[in-house]
C-alpha cells in the first residue's frame, strides 16, 4: 500500500466525521455503517484488490459466530468445535497463503535444493492485526465469554474501522464488543481524542522520523561505518520503532475517541523495564496478551512439565516472530527472547531481583536492543556485520557520522526525554489547571501545524509496522 496515507487521512477525516455527526446519535447502527463503508474507501484507497478478501473474511467468521451460538444454544458442542477450527484454519490459511507462502517455499528450496517456483503474492496490509482481530471474536464467542454478533455491519465496523486497522492495536472484541452498540460521544472526549491524535503524530513525525534518518544512514550501508556511527544508528533505530509504532497506536487510541469508542493501551514506557519479562509487559501490549491468552494458555501455560513448559514458550515465541514478518531474521529474533525469558524465568530472575535498579536497566535495555539488531538486519551475514561494527572493530575505525545527520542527533535529548512517564505526568498537572490546559493546547496546535508541514514537504515515510 502506497501509505503516505497521513496526507491522505487529513483529506479524508474531516469528511468521515461530517457524515459520521450528521447521523443522529440515537441511530447508533447507521453510525456503524458509516464508518464501516468509510473504513473500506479508507483502505481500498491503497489495497482497492484486497477490500473483497476483507469482506470475505467478515462474512465468514461471522458466519461462523451464528452457527456456534446455535450449536451451543441445541447443546451441540461437537458441532460448536467443528465450527471453531474451520474458522481458525481459514483465518490461518489467509495468513499462510499472503505472507508465508513465498518464504515457505524459498526455505524448501533452500534446504532441499529443489527450484520450485516462489510465487510473488502482494500481502495485504494489515492483514495480521485484522485477522487476529476477528480470531478473538470467534474464539471469545466459543469460549461464552460473548454472544455471537447478529449484526453483520457492527461486526464488520470492529475488523475494518480505520484508525487501528492498519498497525493495530490488537482491540479483542470483548473489549469493544459494548461499545458497538452502545457509547457516548462527547465534545470533551472528542477534544481529548483530538490531543492525543496530535500526541501520536508528533511522535511518528519529529522523533520516529529523525531518529530513522540516523538509523538508515549508517546502516544502509554499514561496511564502512565505525563503531561509534555504528551504535548511534541502532540506538536510532531503537528510538524510532519505538516512537513509529507507540505513535501510530496513539493516533488510532485518538482517532477511536473522536468516535466515542475507547481502545486499550498497546505501549507503557517500555523502555523504563527492569526485566526481559517486564519489557514484554509494557511493548506491544496487546499482541503479548494475545499469545498468552489464545495460545500459550491453551497449550497449557506454566501448569505443565518442565518440558512441556519450554516448549510451550518457544512455541509462543516462534510464532510471535514469524507474526511480524516472513523471514529467519523475525523467528530468531523471537526465539532470542525466549531463552532470555526462560533464563529469567528458570535461572538468573531471583539474583536479577536483588540487583540494584540501574544494573537491571543497563541489562534489560542492552538486551533489547541486541534484539533490535536481530529484527532490523534481515539476514544473518546483515546481524554478523553489525554486531562486528558494535564490538570487533577498534574504537575509532570506520566511518564516523556524516555531518548530514549530526543535527539530527540532538533528537536523542527529546527521544529519551519521552521514553519517560515524566513528561506525561507535567502535562496531566497542567491540564488540572485552567492556564496550564490553554498553553498545553496552544503546544499542540503548533506541534499539529508543524507535523502537517513536514508531511507535505518531506518524502515518503511509511510507519514501519504496515508491512507486518
Amino acid at each position: 500500500m502506497v501509505f503516505s496515507s497521513l496526507v491522505f487521512l487529513f483529506h479524508f477525516l474531516p469528511l468521515v466525521l461530517l457524515c459520521y455527526y450528521l447521523v443522529p446519535a440515537r441511530f447508533l447502527h447507521a453510525r456503524n455503517a458509516v464508518l464501516f463503508v468509510f473504513s473500506l474507501i479508507f483502505y481500498a484507497w491503497g489495497e482497492p484488490r484486497f477490500v473483497l478478501l476483507m469482506l470475505l473474511s467478515v462474512a465468514v467468521n461471522y458466519a461462523a459466530g451464528l452457527l456456534i451460538g446455535r450449536f451451543r444454544a441445541r447443546e451441540k458442542q461437537g458441532g460448536c468445535r467443528a465450527v471453531l477450527w474451520s474458522s481458525v484454519a481459514f483465518n490461518l490459511a489467509m495468513i499462510g497463503v499472503f505472507k508465508y507462502s513465498g518464504f515457505l517455499i524459498s526455505t524448501v528450496n533452500t534446504l532441499l535444493g529443489t527450484a520450485l517456483p516462489v510465487p510473488d503474492i502482494a500481502l495485504p496490509i494489515g492483514i495480521s492485526f485484522y485477522t487476529f482481530q476477528i480470531m478473538t471474536y470467534v474464539i471469545d464467542v466459543y469460549r461464552g465469554d460473548t454472544p455471537p454478533q447478529r449484526s453483520l455491519i457492527s461486526l464488520g465496523t470492529y475488523i475494518a474501522m480505520f484508525p487501528q486497522l492498519i498497525a493495530g492495536p490488537i482491540v479483542r472484541y470483548g473489549d469493544i464488543a459494548s461499545q458497538l452498540d452502545r457509547r457516548t460521544e462527547t465534545v470533551s472526549g472528542f477534544a481529548e481524542g483530538v490531543r492525543i491524535f496530535v500526541m501520536g503524530l508528533a511522535k511518528k513525525v519529529i522523533l520516529a522520523n529523525g531518529m530513522g534518518y540516523i538509523a538508515d544512514a549508517v546502516l544502509s550501508n554499514l561496511q564502512g561505518a565505525g563503531t561509534l556511527a555504528a551504535w548511534t544508528a541502532i540506538l536510532a533505530y531503537t528510538m524510532q520503532i519505538f516512537f513509529d509504532f507507540s505513535g501510530y497506536s496513539t493516533m488510532a487510541v485518538g482517532l477511536g475517541r473522536m468516535f466515542g469508542f475507547v481502545m486499550p493501551e498497546n505501549f507503557r514506557y517500555p523502555y523504563t523495564a527492569l526485566s526481559i519479562t517486564d519489557f514484554w509487559r509494557r511493548w506491544h501490549i496487546t499482541l503479548s496478551t494475545f499469545f498468552r491468552d489464545y495460545v500459550y494458555i491453551p497449550l497449557g501455560g506454566n501448569r505443565v512439565s518442565r518440558p512441556r513448559f519450554y516448549l510451550n514458550i518457544f512455541i509462543v515465541w516462534f510464532c510471535t516472530g514469524l507474526w511480524h514478518g516472513a523471514s529467519w531474521n523475525f523467528v530468531l529474533w523471537g526465539l532470542y527472547y525466549a531463552v532470555l525469558l526462560l533464563l529469567e524465568k528458570q535461572v538468573i530472575g531471583k539474583y536479577l531481583g536483588r540487583l540494584p535498579k540501574p544494573v537491571r536497566f543497563v541489562y534489560t535495555f542492552l538486551c533489547v536492543v541486541f534484539g533490535w539488531v536481530i529484527f532490523r538486519m534481515e539476514s544473518l551475514s546483515g546481524i554478523g556485520a553489525l554486531f562486528a561494527a558494535l564490538f570487533v572493530k577498534a574504537a575509532g575505525a570506520g566511518t564516523p557520522l556524516s555531518l548530514g545527520v549530526l543535527p539530527q542527533v540532538l533528537l536523542f535529548v527529546p527521544a529519551v526525554l519521552f521514553c519517560l512517564p515524566a513528561p506525561a505526568r507535567l502535562y496531566e498537572k497542567l491540564r488540572a489547571h485552567t492556564a496550564g490546559a490553554v498553553l498545553c493546547d496552544v503546544l499542540l496546535a503548533a506541534l499539529f501545524f508543524y507535523c502537517v508541514t513536514s508531511l507535505v514537504s518531506d518524502s515518503f515515510n511509511p510507519f514501519i509496522y504496515f508491512r507486518f
